[in-house]
């Protein structure tokens, strides 16, 4: 396999480790860097490109975007238009419903796809499969550390550092949640998409002192079957506001490409 990957953060290096350790490094490994990061990124024995035009026309047999919303736009359309599958890391970035449509659009004439792994949670594939039986609701929350909200608007709505209880910042929907807090809102659009749908797909953020990891919480009532999933996430050790979780399950989408059973 020739795998390229765009970005070279901490969710590249760990992504590239899990592989490694799993006996699954691919034969070729290109990775689309900012010419700051081209040197460092270089010592990891992959081949780097500075340009977007460059990774596609290496010709990667599968793209994974680990780099932000911006590079959904600028890589991963073009990427699709060019035939190239392409793993999204960034999937709030698909709450723009012009790039959401965008995104479709390029892998409908680019006869590929685009696929969003589940991330940070589990059920995805369950919440997918209720769709039809129709679904009711939908309920998400997102409980942190008071610190791993550092950064956010949620720093302008309280003061972090001083919290002693747990404080309700954000209420509201899926759509709203992952245009105002894209860094931490990629699970509420994850479940968008699966389930009801950006508006009607309900999320709660919460800045809790008594946890240690990132809690990820959601309740699904449906017509064949209701469930609720509690999953406490250990947070990334060089970034406090990614699950480790989301690497592994970046990881199982590219080795399922390799191996001869695929789940």
């Amino acid at each position: 396999m020739h795998l390229g990957v765009i970005g070279y953060g901490n969710i590249t290096r760990a992504l590239l480790d899990v592989l490694a350790s799993e006996g699954q490094t691919p034969e070729r490994v290109t990775l689309l860097v900012r010419p700051a990061q081209a040197e460092a990124a270089r010592a990891s024995g992959a081949e780097v490109v500075t340009e977007a035009a460059a990774l596609i026309a290496a010709g990667p047999d599968l793209i994974v975007e680990c780099a932000g919303h911006s590079a959904v736009v600028e890589t991963v359309v073009p990427a699709l238009l060019s035939g190239v599958e392409c793993v999204v890391v960034s999937i709030g970035a698909l709450a723009d419903a012009n790039l959401h449509h965008a995104v479709t659009e390029a892998a409908r004439k680019g006869g590929t796809r685009v696929v969003l792994p589940a991330g940070a949670i589990g059920g995805v594939d369950l919440l997918a499969a209720l769709k039809p039986s129709g679904i009711d609701s939908v309920v998400y929350t997102s409980r942190k550390p008071p610190l791993a909200w550092k950064g956010t608007p949620a720093e302008g709505l309280l003061d972090l550092p001083a919290l002693t209880e747990p404080a309700t910042f954000f209420t509201g929907n899926a759509r709203e949640a992952a245009l105002a807090y894209p860094k931490n809102a990629n699970v509420a659009a994850t479940l968008a998409l699966a389930g009801l749908g950006f508006e009607a797909t309900r999320v709660e953020m919460v800045a809790d002192p008594s946890v240690s990891q990132n809690i990820h919480e959601y309740r699904v009532t449906s017509g064949a079957a209701d469930y609720a999933m509690h999953i406490e996430g250990k947070p990334s050790p060089d970034n406090p506001k990614t699950s480790l979780a989301t690497v592994y399950s970046v990881a199982r989408e590219v080795m399922n490409r390799r191996n001869e059973v695929a789940i």
